[in-house]
């Protein structure tokens, strides 16, 4: 079993359906997206087209960020999920600068949405389960998957442009695209071996 995730860029319409519902999961502060979308132009005037690019961690399987972990904070579990231990994250940020993809954050403190106003009810529910002074990001929604359910930003995409499943099963929904759409990871020359692939436009 290798967890893994097909991004179709002929389907993205840039909703942010994605980036909304990864922090509405998991109460990230101000400034930190698991999930993010980034826009890119393509082609030249006058024959342009915008490009959406969701981005998250890549889950890779010779993660860079592991290696250099000094506390071993930073593992890969069971089905290639690459996870942090809070308990364990002194707030180094050595895997910040070893993650090729820019997908970790620090945790500084418990920022609020509305600056000298307090928390929402939201946040205080949400930040108790949070430590500070750690590096923070996406798990493929951890707990979900091990309920059975897809990644919430698999669940919430309206255009049905994401796909979560097996990379190792040749009939998986995944491997199926990839084999059949030409799915391949951003940056494969990093040789981290990504569990994210996209799908051409």
């Amino acid at each position: 079993m290798r967890y893994g995730m097909v991004i179709d860029l002929r389907r993205c319409v840039g909703c942010y359906g994605c980036q909304l519902s990864c922090k509405a999961e998991h109460g990230t502060p101000p400034g930190v997206f698991f999930a993010r979308v980034q826009k890119q132009e393509m082609g030249t005037y006058p024959n342009t087209r915008l490009l959406f690019l969701p981005l998250l961690c890549f889950h890779c399987q010779d993660p860079p960020c592991v290696h250099v972990c000094p506390t071993g904070a930073s593992h890969q579990r069971e089905g290639g999920i690459v996870d942090i231990d809070p308990e364990k994250c002194v707030g180094c940020r050595a895997c910040m600068m070893a993650c090729p993809y820019g997908a970790r954050y620090y945790n500084e403190d418990h920022r609020g949405y509305f600056p000298g106003q307090g928390y929402t009810p939201y946040e205080e529910h949400r930040y108790q389960d949070q430590n500070t002074g750690v590096v923070m990001k996406c798990n493929f929604c951890l707990h979900r998957v091990t309920e059975g359910l897809d990644p919430a930003c698999v669940a919430n995409c309206a255009a049905r442009a994401r796909t979560f499943g097996d990379l190792e099963d040749p009939d998986s929904e995944v491997s199926r695209l990839i084999r059949e759409r030409g799915g391949t990871p951003l940056h494969p020359e990093l040789g981290t071996n990504p569990s994210v692939y996209y799908l051409p436009p």
